[in-house]
């Protein structure tokens, strides 16, 4: 039985190395570097309390959620990177992260939920909409996606999601239901 926790800033290495093996069959050893430098020690530094590890019986990391509510607007929070191992995926591991940051969100009375990709991770795009995320409206479209161009930088589109949590999710973060966490 796997055990989903709060995270802690002492799970840093094990993540940004979760990075660097799970994404190493579909980019090269430096690209795994780079895109695990997305996931800076301050975010477990100070969203831990926000975020989410699972982990197996044995205490390796199997997911993660890493995700923080905004300090600038009340009813907003943001899922900022998400890991499960290749092993897992498929088996709605994604989706437990999912729905215990939405849960503890309504349970912060947050009513919203943002996330980004980039406009080539179509089955990040697919999981999204399947989450219930709503497409925000960009500058143009790709593939019939709308796509905020130069929102990382130049040359750096990205797919900008919105979700509400609506009454459903707020009572039952209310009546306790959903997944567990330590």
């Amino acid at each position: 039985m796997s055990d989903l926790r709060q995270a802690r800033v002492s799970d840093h290495p094990a993540l940004v190395e979760c990075v660097q093996t799970w994404w190493g069959d579909s980019r090269t050893p430096q690209q795994a570097r780079e895109l695990s430098l997305l996931l800076p020690k301050l975010f477990l530094q100070f969203f831990s309390g926000t975020s989410l590890v699972r982990q197996d019986e044995a205490g390796a990391v199997e997911a993660f959620l890493v995700g923080f509510y905004s300090g600038d607007n009340g009813h907003e929070s943001y899922i900022h990177f998400v890991g499960v191992d290749p092993r897992l995926r498929g088996q709605g591991v994604a989706r437990e992260l999912y729905e215990a940051f939405f849960r503890r969100a309504a349970e912060a009375g947050r009513t919203e939920v943002r996330a980004i990709t980039s406009p080539g991770n179509t089955g990040s795009i697919a999981f999204h909409r399947a989450m219930g995320f709503d497409c925000e409206a960009g500058d143009r479209e790709v593939d019939g996606v709308p796509v905020h161009s130069d929102y990382d930088g130049r040359g750096q589109a990205r797919v900008c999601f919105r979700k509400r949590l609506d009454g459903a999710a707020v009572k039952a973060s209310q009546r306790g239901e959903g997944v567990t966490t330590r």
